[in-house]
């Protein structure tokens, strides 16, 4: 019997290689460009959460989001990316310290464009690898028509054991999504949930009618997580002090602090009204190949290296 890992996951990665061809045609297709920035990076977009690993004085890229908003600055309109991201500590059937994100920016849209370019992107997908449709664990997932949205409050209606007020009152907001709210959804068909918090989206813009509320939502498939976008944030006043206040959570958490990203907020009013999506493309070949554990798609794990 072989006893190499990879050998058994082969067909697992001969599907990860067509998705990721099917990834590159659609933005092709439409008139992207795709690009390559620095995966080490001298500071890293401060979150209270996401742990930027260490390099030197610098840091391995916890996503090529700076960047890639740097080159909108510079007038590129249409870009996307496939490259590793790493977060420290992540480590499950569902997170790798190492991932693959899919990142891509379009000029003068925002999130609700980017719902649509999120469904119309996996349809792509599933229709290029000739698959009548999307079969999850035990469960079929209906892909036709639009896709449902829902908003965060209506999901802690719906789902929560308490309201979203009082999650974000009692420091339980991410505990009641990831325990309580994830797993219901998109059980039946893919679900856009959007409108968050404005805390709980450092680099969003604010909506014009409830500043309170972030343009952000995440798109849900059989209750995993598989992208996260918004319409960005290009005041680079608001973004610096978004910036100092996630730094001023880390510090009273005990976390690292990071420099903040001065040649980003430079540029930042450069920048054109934008929307962006981060796709983990680990994710994305699980629900492909109908596997519960990530370990199932990658290569290389980090216990084998």
């Amino acid at each position: 019997m072989n006893p190499y890992r990879q050998s058994r996951i082969k067909p697992r990665l001969e599907l990860r290689a067509q998705v990721i061809g099917a990834v590159r045609a659609f933005f092709q297709t439409a008139g992207y460009l795709e690009v390559t920035t620095p995966i080490r990076i001298p500071a890293p977009a401060p979150e209270a959460h996401i742990e930027a690993p260490p390099t030197g004085d610098w840091f391995l890229q916890a996503s090529p989001e700076l960047c890639m908003k740097r080159l909108l600055a510079a007038g590129y309109e249409k870009i996307f990316q496939i490259c590793p991201c790493f977060r420290a500590g992540e480590r499950g059937d569902r997170h790798l310290p190492e991932m693959t994100l899919l990142e891509w920016y379009t000029a003068h849209a925002d999130y609700r464009d980017m719902m649509t370019q999120c469904e119309r992107l996996i349809k792509h997908v599933v229709k290029s690898l000739g698959l009548p449709g999307l079969q999850y664990q035990g469960a079929a997932i209906d892909l036709e028509g639009s896709w449902p949205r829902l908003t965060v409050a209506e999901a802690f209606a719906h789902h929560g054991s308490q309201s979203i007020t009082s999650a974000l009152a009692n420091g339980r907001f991410d505990e009641i999504l990831g325990l309580e709210i994830e797993p219901a959804l998109g059980t039946a068909r893919p679900v856009f949930l959007y409108d968050y918090p404005a805390q709980c989206a450092a680099l969003a813009r604010r909506k014009a009618a409830d500043p309170d509320i972030a343009e952000r939502f995440e798109l849900y498939i059989a209750g995993l997580e598989l992208c996260n976008a918004f319409s960005e944030l290009t005041d680079p006043v608001e973004q610096r002090v978004r910036f100092q206040q996630a730094l001023d959570q880390r510090a009273a958490a005990g976390k690292a602090r990071y420099p903040l990203p001065e040649t980003f907020l430079a540029t930042l009013s450069d920048m054109p009204a934008a929307a962006g999506t981060a796709l983990g493309i680990d994710r994305l070949v699980m629900l492909l190949a109908d596997t519960a554990c990530i370990d199932d798609v990658v290569s290389f794990i980090p216990e084998e290296l």
